[in-house]
């Protein structure tokens, strides 16, 4: 499965990289984070790993985040494996007038198992999460 989602941030490009760019301000935007750990690589660059644990309701997901191409603002891409998924989101931001910033995702789901049904079923539940974690870092982004 793969869709796009974007939106607008009232902030110019270099202050969203900066608190994009700054693994500390995930818990602050990216609700059901409970905790990330870098286990290996240089932190924030390619080939980082770092496991990542969310709390979503009654269930608990751990994921392997791996950063798989940084050039920003053009391109910040990673993978997360979690169980029965494999995911590579695509971020980029891009300048507008007005001291604007669109930041834009391109998601790709993979599926295995019982997760296969749920992504059949449920294709819109995965776009939803995407735009509410984009809405949250803008909102984030806004008030800094």
């Amino acid at each position: 499965m793969k869709y796009s989602v974007s939106i607008t941030i009232d902030k110019p490009v270099d202050e969203v990289i900066a608190l994009f760019d700054n693994v500390d301000n995930m818990k602050k935007w990216m609700e059901g984070l409970e905790s990330i750990e870098h286990i290996s690589g240089t932190p924030g660059e390619v080939g980082a790993k770092s496991r990542m644990e969310f709390k979503m309701g009654k269930r608990e997901i751990e994921m392997i985040e791996t950063i798989t191409a940084k050039n920003l603002p053009e391109e910040f891409t990673t993978t997360y494996e979690a169980k029965g998924v494999f995911n590579i989101v695509k971020n980029s931001f891009e300048p507008l007038p007005d001291n604007k910033t669109k930041y834009s995702t391109e998601q790709e789901f993979q599926f295995k198992g019982f997760m296969k049904l749920i992504g059949l079923l449920m294709p819109g539940a995965f776009k939803k999460q995407s735009m509410k974690y984009l809405k949250d870092f803008k909102t984030f982004v806004e008030s800094q």
